[in-house]
């Protein structure tokens, strides 16, 4: 097993729903707390003032502080910066009998996660709880697993702790060294640049220059004049020579993104520099040398234009040297709440908001979808959520229609008033069918298996409802 897999919170925590720290100068409070709480399977500990709060912070660590609002020694809202200033990750939930406007805003504004008035309901206040503390776990886990990454690989931006993820950093640590070229597959919105990048980042090059190259958004005659540079006159517009990109990253490392759109005249070219090290400015008679390894990347299965004589073979086999396969996001759904919490923190900072946190309502639709755009689908459904949001907890209402359901479902029953019990039974299987697909990212095979049909079967349907299909999510972003 991966060292990354054995990640866990310190041996203080015994309880499995988390444990929770009470500060209330109320016996009776902290009493019908405790109840309440331990009922649920928290493990709770309870303190009548902020001092004596504070002292059993240093003896464990907590998922969650209730934290009251008026306490004998010092203000609720010293106690809390206080609290702040020892663990920025703990979640803080403001209690007060005191429940105005004015006292709701300095909390969340202070940094505290929620605010609840006294008497409470036990029902909302469980459910805060709950939201909370999942919130802090994710966080905290999300935190350990990047300091992790850090320390053995430097890893930045990439998070992941599902067994598929574990074995690419495995694999990245084992490549990382080595002058290999590497070919990197996956979907769009994958990732494959964050770990191109990590790659670089953990091999001997680290110093030198990282170069990427989106080949998939430049005319043939553009993209050579962009990797190999040009001498005055080459071409038309060629007013003065230009270094290439190969000759920028010597040295160091080149990214070559989405190679499998490159024209053969191109992909020889490539082919040359990778067997001899060699090149030609466009329009020159001097070769030159560089020394750069090369990270391909691709959305596209190489193996399929080879056969399809769209991709040189012998060019495959130089950039298949080392493949690594990204998974599609639906495939690692144990990701999502770290990448969710990991957006939230992010665009929360960039947008000058305190942080969000993911509602367990709202986080369920997320886990269930299936991403067809993958991680930058969600990155972007995260970013607009946190714009949107007015409060600390980003719930239901703000995520997208098509991902909770609101769209197909809410339709499903919306039909012409003189639809007969055929039309609309085949109708409803249209948008059953569409919605599959869409959520499988229009891969047709895993459709079937979700429906747990034949994809004979599902081809049958497709050509009967006179379904359009579209092509899996392969565009040229990595």
């Amino acid at each position: 097993m991966s060292e990354l897999a054995v990640l866990s919170r310190p041996p203080a925590e015994t309880a499995a729903s988390g444990s929770i720290l009470i500060i209330d100068d109320e016996a009776a409070i902290r009493e019908s707390l405790e109840t309440l709480l331990q009922f649920e399977g928290y493990s709770v500990e309870s303190a009548g003032t902020g001092e004596e709060g504070l002292a059993k912070m240093g003896d464990r660590p907590f998922d969650l502080i209730l934290l009251d609002f008026a306490l004998p020694d010092r203000n609720g809202l010293e106690v809390l910066a206080e609290i702040r200033n020892r663990d920025p990750q703990i979640a803080v939930i403001m209690i007060t009998a005191y429940g105005t406007v004015d006292n709701a805003v300095r909390a969340i504004q202070s940094g505290a996660t929620n605010f609840i008035q006294k008497p409470w309901d036990n029902e909302k206040l469980l459910a805060d709880v709950r939201a909370s503390v999942a919130r802090c776990r994710a966080e905290e886990e999300n935190e350990q697993l990047k300091r992790a990454f850090k320390q053995r690989y430097n890893f930045e931006h990439i998070v992941g702790k599902s067994d598929s993820m574990l074995k690419i950093f495995d694999l990245v640590g084992q490549v990382a060294a080595s002058r290999s070229t590497v070919l990197i597959q996956g979907e769009s919105g994958t990732g494959k640049e964050l770990i191109a990048k990590a790659i670089h980042a953990n091999s001997p090059r680290k110093d030198r220059p990282f170069v990427p190259v989106n080949t998939g958004s430049m005319p043939a005659d553009l993209l050579e004049s962009t990797l190999f540079g040009h001498v005055k006159g080459a071409f038309t517009s060629a007013i003065s020579s230009k270094k290439g990109l190969f000759e920028v990253a010597d040295t160091g490392t080149i990214f070559l993104d989405e190679i499998g759109t490159m024209s053969m005249e191109t992909q020889s070219k490539i082919l040359r520099v990778l067997q001899d090290k060699k090149f030609m400015h466009l329009g020159g008679i001097h070769e030159l040398q560089v020394d750069v390894r090369v990270i391909a990347a691709t959305n596209i299965d190489l193996k399929v234009m080879v056969k399809e004589s769209k991709f040189r073979e012998d060019l495959f086999y130089r950039l298949n040297v080392i493949t690594i396969d990204l998974p599609p996001l639906r495939s690692r759904s144990a990701d999502v709440p770290l990448l969710v919490n990991h957006f939230l923190a992010k665009f929360s900072e960039e947008n000058g908001k305190p942080p969000r946190q993911i509602s367990s309502e709202a986080l369920r639709p997320l886990m269930d979808y299936g991403w067809p755009g993958n991680v930058r689908e969600l990155e972007n459904v995260m970013e607009r959520a946190v714009v949107l949001s007015n409060g600390p907890v980003i719930g239901i209402e703000l995520l997208p229609d098509h991902i909770v359901g609101r769209g197909a479902a809410g339709k499903m029953f919306e039909h012409r008033p003189d639809a007969s019990l055929f039309e609309i039974v085949e109708d409803c299987e249209r948008r059953l069918i569409v919605d599959m697909l869409e959520k499988c990212g229009w891969n047709q095979t895993e459709a079937a298996d979700r429906f747990h049909i034949p994809l004979s079967t599902l081809n049958q349907k497709i050509k009967r409802l006179n379904i359009e299909v579209k092509k899996k999510a392969n565009s040229r972003d990595s």
